[in-house]
């Protein structure tokens, strides 16, 4: 079977972007959360072997949602997907347990780099 990716962002385009060049490099897609409590729950569902997720989210943000997954799932590959590149947020997904950091607007070669790096 196939590495199974999750994409969370609250902007339905920004999901279908990185769903279709994560099906692109040859993983399949699951899930698709809205918000951090969405991918909480979807995470339990699907297991994704990694999970493209957005930090500013409604309901529960990004990090928050991070640490929830990775207090079940320790090993949960998780990488930030957000237009807030300061330092200060990157250091803070990188302690929430974010395996890697992704600003947008990303171009395809983040996204793929990112993939090759986490999931081989």
């Amino acid at each position: 079977m196939g590495k199974r990716v999750m994409v969370c962002d609250d902007a339905a385009f920004i999901r279908m972007s990185l769903r279709m060049i994560v099906e692109k490099c040859g993983y399949e897609t699951v899930g698709d959360p809205k918000n951090g409590l969405e991918a909480v729950e979807q995470y339990n569902i699907y297991r994704p072997d990694l999970v493209f997720m957005d930090i500013t989210m409604p309901e529960m943000n990004g990090i928050a949602a991070t640490q929830a997954i990775r207090k079940e799932h320790p090993d949960a590959l998780i990488v930030a997907v957000t237009s807030m590149g300061h330092e200060a947020m990157v250091l803070q997904a990188m302690q929430s347990g974010m395996k890697d950091f992704i600003v947008k607007p990303y171009k395809e070669d983040d996204i793929k780099k990112s993939l090759a790096k986490l999931l081989g």
